[in-house]
């Protein structure tokens, strides 16, 4: 059980920089579930990227844009805002920003494979 002041939040530490990541539930390089949570500062951009496994996005609060394809284009993303949920299946190529500071949680199946952030 793990309450909001429980986590331990990190820099990710990869570009771009300001976000930050607190892993609940893990690791994502092995063959277990996974679960973290992201936090976006205000107009963060996610680069395209896929994963080997499925990726589900649940929106803390703020508001995550996302798209699909192989280049972040702001133009061509949904806008969802806390509660809402994205699921993206194994080898989609997606991205997404924010305008204002965001939280997401993010969970799978490892092992998860390459994305914007190694851990």
């Amino acid at each position: 059980m793990v309450t909001p002041t429980d986590l331990k939040w990190a820099d990710v530490p990869s570009p771009p920089a300001g976000a930050k990541i607190a892993v609940i539930e893990g690791p994502l390089t092995e063959a277990v579930p996974f679960t973290f949570r992201l936090k976006l500062p205000a107009d963060y951009k996610i680069p395209a990227h896929r994963h080997p496994a499925i990726e589900h996005v649940t929106v803390i609060s703020g508001t995550f844009n996302v798209g699909t394809g192989d280049k972040l284009d702001a133009t061509k993303t949904k806008p969802l805002s806390a509660g809402s949920v994205a699921i993206m299946p194994p080898k989609t190529n997606h991205f997404g920003w924010t305008k204002e500071e965001t939280v997401v949680q993010v969970h799978g199946m490892g092992p998860w494979g390459e994305h914007p952030w190694p851990m």
